[in-house]
């Protein structure tokens, strides 16, 4: 009986050995997961093969970038023209930082004139408006277009590519390594479908985009003897509703690609796809993902674009304070009919702020409860470079503070 009991033990034992791997796994694909309040289907949500066709795919909130379905997001692939995502994303903030204006003109170099693929069929010395440029990339993909807006904010692709790896790395991307600005084939050039999806949320950051990317037709040289009928490469724009961008892409190694987004009420969703056999597969599955996300989620406002968030003090700066105002969206996703009034949020700016602080630096967080839970944290940028006060305004707010 001895014998028995202790053979039991053994068995038992390395069963319990056995097992305890696979659990400590699957806690692990459990807690990457970002939690969606109220979302008690999310297991079932997980199994869903919302992408069959597809080699990689993401389906994201635009505005929390929570993740509500992922194939092999993370796989590293060949992007062919979402590349141009980033291209668009360096030269929206270009116009923001006041270094171009949408008028002014871009000159065409004999190099960029000769880019094969998707064009609007620059000839070298021809320009056009930077407001052109972003038709001609948006639309119809152009890689000559590409070319000479690098060489307009850069001086030479080859800088700008450098820029855009630069960009790549501030965001965050793992899985992103660009060796061109159009997505022609070339060695060491990939991102994968997780990190398309937080390029894509950050260029939708810029609101005025969506002019380009959302348009259906246009024209280019409208008053010349050779006027060019652009038509938006990405279907969606026209026929799902709601969609109003971003990008295709295909080569014979990258097969067909496409980052979509399209907005109903206040819900964006940013869905990528990757590797689809055909046009039609592509554009299939992609309207499932966002028919998806519409039918099972909605979004909770935490603050609307131009909203004021809150004043920031700063120890020995210029100025003592100044207002922090949204640039976008903050919202949270939430699965349809789930409870709203313990959701609350607090701004926690880095304490002390002290001057210089230059515009873009992380100054604190933004972050969301329901309840006692943290459902997501925003991080908070500096909105304006504050220099830091001279010593004379200094000795004047000492004094100011003993006699007020």
């Amino acid at each position: 009986m001895k014998k028995v009991c202790t053979k039991l033990f053994i068995l038992f034992a390395a069963f319990a050995l056995t097992a305890m791997p696979a659990a400590a796994n699957a806690n692990a694909v459990t807690s990457a997961k970002e939690p969606v309040p109220g979302a008690q289907g999310q297991q079932q949500t997980a199994s869903l093969d919302l992408a069959p066709s597809a080699r990689s795919a993401v389906l994201m909130d635009a505005d929390s970038g929570t993740v509500i379905y992922e194939k092999d997001s993370n796989v590293k692939l060949p992007p062919a023209s979402i590349t141009k995502v980033m291209t668009m994303l360096l030269i929206m903030e270009a116009l923001d930082d006041g270094k171009i204006k949408l008028t002014d003109k871009v000159p065409t170099s004999e190099y960029a004139a000769s880019m094969g693929g998707s064009q609007i069929f620059l000839e070298p010395g021809e320009e056009m408006t930077v407001d052109e440029m972003l038709k001609g990339i948006a639309m119809a993909s152009g890689n000559d277009a590409s070319v000479a807006m690098a060489e307009k904010l850069a001086g030479s692709e080859q800088q700008f590519v450098v820029m855009m790896n630069e960009k790549a790395q501030q965001l965050g991307l793992q899985n992103t390594h660009f060796a061109n600005c159009n997505g022609l084939p070339a060695a060491d050039h990939y991102t994968s479908a997780h990190d398309i999806a937080v390029m894509s949320r950050e260029l939708l950051k810029h609101s005025e985009i969506t002019k380009y990317t959302g348009s259906y037709q246009d024209y280019l040289r409208k008053s010349s003897e050779k006027p060019f009928w652009l038509v938006n490469t990405n279907k969606l724009v026209r026929f799902y509703s709601g969609a109003d961008g971003l990008k295709t892409g295909f080569t014979n190694e990258a097969k067909f690609c496409l980052t979509a987004t399209a907005k109903r009420d206040n819900l964006r969703v940013i869905a990528v796809v990757m590797g689809e056999p055909n046009t039609k597969t592509r554009n299939a599955e992609v309207s499932q993902m966002l028919d998806f996300t519409f039918a099972q989620y909605t979004t909770h406002p935490i603050f609307k674009e131009g909203d004021t968030m809150g004043t920031i003090k700063v120890e020995k700066g210029a100025v003592r304070e100044i207002p922090l105002v949204a640039k976008h969206p903050y919202s949270i996703l939430l699965k349809k009919g789930a409870a709203t009034q313990d959701i609350r949020y607090e701004l926690q700016i880095d304490q002390p702020l002290k001057a210089p602080v230059a515009i873009g630096q992380s100054i604190g967080k933004l972050v969301v409860y329901q309840g006692d839970q943290v459902v997501k944290e925003f991080p908070v940028d500096a909105p304006q470079s504050i220099d830091k006060a001279g010593w004379f305004k200094l000795l004047k707010r000492s004094f100011g503070g003993l006699f007020s």
